[in-house]
C-alpha cells in the first residue's frame, strides 16, 4: 500500500505544472500520448460507469467549460473507483475524480470547486508543460507510467500496476520532474474566475480545500509532505479567503444548474454501492440518529443492505427514503432493481417502465426490467429490451448480450448466441473466451452479412489486443 501511494505521488510530480514560460509538447504528440494513456486505462477497468455520478461530474464539467473560448482539446470526464480525496487532469484535457472526493465532499458548488480547479489546469497546458520537461521519457513510457500508476491507486491489481509502471520507468526519470505551490495558486485563480461565470459559488473551492486541509490533517502515513496531491493548502485557503472577502455571487439569471440529481442522493449511492459496507453501515446509522430527516441516509443504507443480502431491511430502507420524495428516480430504480433480485418480479415491473423516460437512469431501468422479465417468463419482452439496451449502451451493460445469447440458444440461433457470448466476453476481457465463440458464431453461419462483418473486425481487434470500442 505505501508503493502504491508513492507511486501515485509521482503521477502527480509528473503532472504538475511549471511556470507559464515553459514550453508545451505539441498539440498531436499530446493527443497521441492521451490515446495511449486512455487505452491503458480502459483495459485495467478502473473507470466506474455510474449513471448519476458521471451525470453529475460531466454537467458539471461542461457548464464550467461553456464559460470558456474554444479549447484545443475535448474535454472529457471519468470517475475512477478510488476511495480517496483526489481529482486530477491528464494529457488531452482527460479529468479524473474519484469516488472518494464525491463521498468526502458536502455539496455541488464543493465539487464544482475541484473540477474548475483540474480544468484551469488543463487550460493552461500545465500537463503538457510538464511532460515536455521529460524529454527523455517518450510516448509508450508516459503513457505506461501513468497508466500504471492510476491501476495502482485505484486497486486494479499490484502486480498488474507494477509491470504497467515500473516496465516503462527508467530510473531517475522521476527526478526531473517538480510539484510547485505557484502552479496550484495559478489554477485557484482561473477557477475562481471560471465559477463566477457560472451557477456554481466560487466559495465551493474554498470550502473543498477546507476539507482537504482536514484530510491533511490526518496524515497519510510514510509519505512526505513533497508527495502529496495537492501541496500548499494553507497558502491556497489563504489565497482564496482573499479574493472571496469582497465578492457577492450574482450569476445570471439563465445559468441555472444543470444537475438534475440532489448532491446527497448521489453521494449516499455511492457510499451505498462501492464504499466499506461494514464501516459504511456504522456510519450511516449512526448520521440517522441525528439527521432523521435526510432521505439520502435512508437511500444510502438500503442499498448497503442490499450488498449483504438483507433484501427485506433494503427494501424497507429504500421505502423510508420514497417517502420523502414519491418519485425521485434514483431510489426508484435501486427499488426496482432489489425487487428483481429478491425474485419479486411483479413489483420490479411494476416499478422500473416508469423510470424509462429517465434521461440518465432510462437505460438502466429498461435493462433491470429486462432481467426481471426475463426471470418471469416472459422472454419475448426481454429480449425487446435487452436489444435496446445495446443499442442504447454498447458497452455499460456486458450481461445483456450475456443474457442475448442465452435467449437465442434457447430459439436455436445458435450462431447469433456464440455471438453475442463473444461480445459479452470481449467486454469483460476474456480474449480466449471471446475468442472461441465469434469464431463459432462466424463458423455456424451469421445469416445477417452486417452481423457478420462485425464478428469479424471484432475478432480482428482482439487479435490485435486493442480494448473494445
Amino acid at each position: 500500500m505505501k508503493r502504491i501511494r508513492a507511486i501515485t505521488a509521482i503521477f502527480f510530480m509528473m503532472m504538475t505544472f511549471l511556470p507559464a514560460p515553459a514550453s508545451a509538447i505539441s498539440i498531436p504528440d499530446e493527443l497521441e500520448l492521451a490515446d495511449e494513456f486512455m487505452e491503458m486505462i480502459h483495459q485495467q477497468q478502473v473507470i466506474l460507469d455510474d449513471p448519476a455520478a458521471n451525470h453529475l461530474i460531466n454537467e458539471i464539467g461542461r457548464h464550467i467549460l461553456a464559460q470558456l473560448p474554444p479549447q484545443p482539446f475535448n474535454f472529457s470526464f471519468f470517475l475512477i473507483n478510488d476511495g480517496t480525496f483526489n481529482a486530477f487532469a491528464s494529457p488531452g484535457a482527460n479529468i479524473f475524480v474519484h469516488r472518494g472526493l464525491i463521498t468526502a465532499l458536502s455539496s455541488t458548488d464543493e465539487l464544482a470547486g475541484i473540477l474548475a480547479h483540474e480544468i484551469a489546469h488543463a487550460v493552461s497546458r500545465h500537463v503538457s508543460q510538464s511532460i515536455d520537461r521529460s524529454k527523455l521519457v517518450n510516448i509508450g513510457t508516459l503513457a505506461g507510467v501513468v497508466a500504471g500508476i492510476i491501476v495502482g491507486s485505484a486497486g486494479g491489481g499490484g502486480e498488474a500496476a507494477q509491470a504497467l509502471t515500473m516496465g516503462s520507468m527508467a530510473a531517475g526519470y522521476s527526478s526531473m520532474l517538480t510539484y510547485t505551490r505557484e502552479n496550484e495558486t495559478e489554477a485557484d485563480q482561473k477557477a475562481f474566475t471560471m465559477l463566477q461565470q457560472t451557477c456554481f459559488s466560487p466559495k465551493g473551492l474554498l470550502d473543498s480545500l477546507n476539507e482537504l486541509r482536514a484530510t491533511d490533517y490526518m496524515g497519510v502515513e510514510g509519505i512526505p509532505d513533497y508527495f502529496k496531491t495537492h501541496p500548499g493548502t494553507g497558502s491556497r485557503i489563504a489565497h482564496l479567503s482573499a479574493l472571496l472577502s469582497d465578492y457577492t455571487h450574482a450569476p445570471p439569471a439563465k445559468n441555472t444548474s444543470p444537475v438534475t440529481y440532489n448532491y446527497d442522493m448521489v453521494k449516499y449511492r455511492i457510499i451505498g454501492l462501492y464504499e466499506p459496507v461494514a464501516d459504511s453501515i456504522k456510519t450511516i446509522e449512526s448520521r440517522i440518529s441525528q439527521d432523521a430527516s435526510n432521505p439520502a441516509l435512508y437511500y444510502g443504507l438500503g442499498l448497503l443492505y442490499a450488498r449483504e443480502n438483507r433484501r427485506d431491511q433494503a427494501i424497507v430502507q429504500l421505502q423510508k427514503a420514497l417517502s420523502f420524495n414519491l418519485m425521485d428516480p434514483l431510489i426508484l430504480l435501486d427499488l426496482g432493481r432489489i425487487y428483481a433480485l429478491d425474485g419479486q418480479y411483479d413489483k420490479a415491473m411494476n416499478i422500473l417502465p416508469g423510470i424509462q423516460s429517465d434521461p440518465v437512469l432510462g437505460t438502466w431501468a429498461r435493462y433491470y426490467l429486462a432481467v426481471a422479465q426475463l426471470e418471469s417468463g416472459d422472454v419475448p419482452s426481454a429480449e425487446q429490451n435487452l436489444t435496446r439496451v445495446i443499442e442504447t449502451s454498447p458497452k455499460s451493460f456486458p450481461r445483456a448480450y450475456y443474457h442475448l445469447g442465452a435467449i437465442m440458444s434457447k430459439k436455436n440461433r445458435i450462431a447469433l448466441s456464440h455471438y453475442y457470448l463473444g461480445i459479452y466476453y470481449d467486454l469483460v476481457q476474456d480474449s480466449k473466451n471471446a475468442t472461441r465463440h465469434l469464431k463459432r458464431a462466424i463458423d455456424q453461419g451469421l445469416d445477417d452479412p452486417d452481423t457478420k462483418t462485425a464478428a469479424e473486425e471484432r475478432l480482428k481487434r482482439i487479435s490485435s489486443g486493442k480494448r473494445p470500442s
